[in-house]
C-alpha cells in the first residue's frame, strides 16, 4: 500500500518563483507531496496568487499588527501546525525567525539561499560574490535554525562566474539552478533518502561530511 504524500507548507515573501518550481515538479510527478498551506508576511505576494490558482490554502499575516517579532512568529507557526504540515519550506521568506517558534520544527524546515553557504549569509549575495572576485557562485538548501542562514547545509548548486557577469545577470543565471535544487531536496526528504539526525543531514543512512551537489541527474554526494 502506497504511503500518503508528505504534507508541506511553504512561506514566501515575493513573486513565488521557487514555489512555482515546486508546483511544476509536483505536476511532473517528481515531487510526492501535498501542499497544504502557502503563507506570507505580505498580502500582495505573488506566491499567494500562485497558491490560490493551484487550489492551495493561503495565509497572509501582517507583522505590524503584532506586539513584536516573537508574537508574530508564534502565531504563524501555530497556524502552520494547524494546517497539518509535516515539512516547512522557506522559499524566499524574507524574515528572521524566532528560536522559540522554530524549536518544535527542528529538522523539518528547509530554506533556499542564493550563495554557497557559509559564504554570504543575508542579503546582496550576488553583488558580494562579484566584489570578492569569486570564480564561482551558487545556491544552498539548508536546515533552518535560529542562526541567520546558519543551519546545516544539505545541498548546493554551483555555476562559474564569467567575465561579463553583473549582479543582475548572475542572479538570472542562478535562478534555473535554484528551481532544480529546491524540488530535488524536498523530493529526497519526502522519499526518506534525506533525514535529520539531530545534528545535521543524513543521505541514504550516512551523515553528510559535505553538502550534496546538484548534478545532471539530481543530488549526488
Amino acid at each position: 500500500m502506497a504511503s500518503a504524500p508528505a504534507k508541506v507548507a511553504v512561506l514566501a515573501s515575493g513573486r513565488g518563483s521557487n514555489l512555482a518550481a515546486l508546483l511544476d515538479a509536483r505536476a511532473r510527478g517528481e515531487l510526492p507531496v501535498e501542499f497544504v498551506l502557502v503563507g506570507s508576511d505580505k498580502a500582495a505576494a505573488g506566491a499567494l496568487r500562485l497558491a490560490e490558482a493551484a487550489g492551495i490554502a493561503t495565509l497572509a499575516l501582517d507583522p505590524r499588527s503584532y506586539a513584536d517579532r516573537r508574537a508574530f512568529d508564534l502565531d504563524l507557526f501555530e497556524r502552520i501546525t494547524d494546517s497539518g504540515a509535516e515539512w516547512l519550506v522557506l522559499a524566499g521568506f524574507m524574515r528572521i525567525l524566532d528560536g522559540e517558534a522554530l524549536r518544535p520544527w527542528a529538522g523539518r524546515i528547509i530554506n533556499i539561499h542564493p550563495s554557497l553557504l557559509p559564504k554570504y549569509r543575508g542579503l546582496h549575495t550576488h553583488r558580494r560574490a562579484l566584489e570578492a572576485g569569486d570564480a564561482e557562485h551558487g545556491a544552498s538548501v539548508h536546515f533552518v535554525t535560529a542562526e541567520l542562514d546558519g543551519g546545516p547545509v544539505i545541498a548546493q548548486a554551483r555555476l562559474p562566474i564569467v567575465a561579463d557577469d553583473d549582479e543582475q545577470s548572475l542572479a538570472q543565471r542562478l535562478l534555473p539552478l535554484e528551481h532544480r535544487l529546491l524540488p530535488a531536496v524536498l523530493a529526497d526528504l519526502a522519499h526518506g533518502r534525506l533525514q535529520w539526525d539531530g545534528h545535521g543531514p543524513r543521505f541514504d543512512g550516512q551523515s553528510l561530511a559535505m553538502p550534496l551537489q546538484l548534478g545532471e541527474h539530481g543530488l549526488q554526494p
